[in-house]
């Protein structure tokens, strides 16, 4: 298997609103808050629901890298409910290997309302579920083994049962990459990730927000200058700026495609991920796997959803 993907198995329930809905509830646009099963329900009651969609940040990259023909699977856990039984058969039919064997558990597979704004902004409330107790028992280390590089989000990052789920597959794994996952996520978690950035990953993703935060700059070149001394692979998304890898001591840059219908950006992080681990798995030179990271991010987000 080429790639193996870790991540929180969540359905996502995508709802277009105004952005007096986000004022009303205190969400912050271009966020993602987890909640509870009681929140999530009472969100969702006064909204139409426009997709159902198997999502999760990185089983949305692994699903782009299966469309691009690649081996790829995903581990995520999720209940042996409606919910869950629909999430499997969504991966299936994309042709990813589903690693994880569902049981009956307490807690329902997660759910992630996914509130589209007119500016095609998403503002993302997570309910995690069962997703949120993955552990270490749900990680099988011989496909981790057999895999060439194992990708993990750092939504999944928490204390307790997944750091050990995160920890035995970076243990296992013969190459790491990861995606910082979320601004929030970030600041939540910033000496951690730090020690992940400097001594676990191998390959980096993040947006500029992002980047800035964790490394305490005020500028880009600080980032720029920071990236290079560490020594490893950072992809950096930058919106209408385009995308950066600094690989080494190197910096590559892509501009972003122009003139596009933006519907939804929901998801273009993760295709932008798949298009670059693309080129990593097929040997193309980092300028190309820019090029293919933002080919398959400029799709995305000219419709609904993160499924191109």
């Amino acid at each position: 298997m080429k790639i193996l993907g870790i991540g929180n198995a969540i359905v996502d329930v995508l709802c277009k609103v105004d952005d007096d809905f986000l004022e009303n509830n205190s969400l912050i646009k271009s966020t993602m808050k987890l909640i509870n099963e009681e929140e999530f329900k009472k969100l969702l009651s006064s909204l139409k629901i426009e997709e159902t969609i198997s999502g999760g940040s990185v089983a949305n990259s692994i699903v782009g890298l299966s469309q691009l023909q690649n081996d790829v699977g995903f581990i995520g856990k999720i209940n042996n409910d409606n919910l869950g039984k629909k999430y499997e058969e969504g991966l299936i039919k994309e042709n990813v290997n589903f690693l994880y064997s569902k049981k009956d558990e307490p807690i329902p597979t997660g759910s992630c309302l996914i509130l589209i704004t007119p500016d095609s902004e998403r503002t993302m409330c997570t309910f995690l579920g069962t997703a949120g107790k993955i552990n270490d028992q749900d990680i099988d280390s011989n496909m981790i083994k057999k895999s060439e590089i194992t990708f993990l989000e750092g939504y999944l990052w928490d204390e307790g049962e997944p750091k050990k789920a995160f920890d035995k597959a970076m243990n296992h794994s013969n190459k790491v990459a990861m995606s910082l996952s979320d601004l929030f996520c970030v600041e939540r978690h910033k000496d951690q990730f730090i020690h992940l950035v400097k001594n676990r990953l191998d390959i980096i993703f993040a947006n500029e927000q992002e980047i800035l935060s964790l490394t305490n700059s005020k500028s880009f070149s600080d980032v720029i200058s920071y990236c290079k001394e560490l020594d490893k692979e950072i992809i950096i998304t930058k919106g209408e700026k385009g995308a950066v890898a600094i690989k080494g001591n190197e910096t590559f840059e892509c501009s972003a495609i122009k003139d596009l219908k933006v519907t939804d950006l929901t998801g273009a992080g993760d295709l932008f991920a798949a298009g670059y681990l693309h080129g990593v798995i097929n040997n193309m030179s980092v300028e190309q796997s820019l090029q293919k990271g933002t080919e398959l991010s400029s799709k995305i987000i000219q419709k609904i959803g993160a499924r191109i």
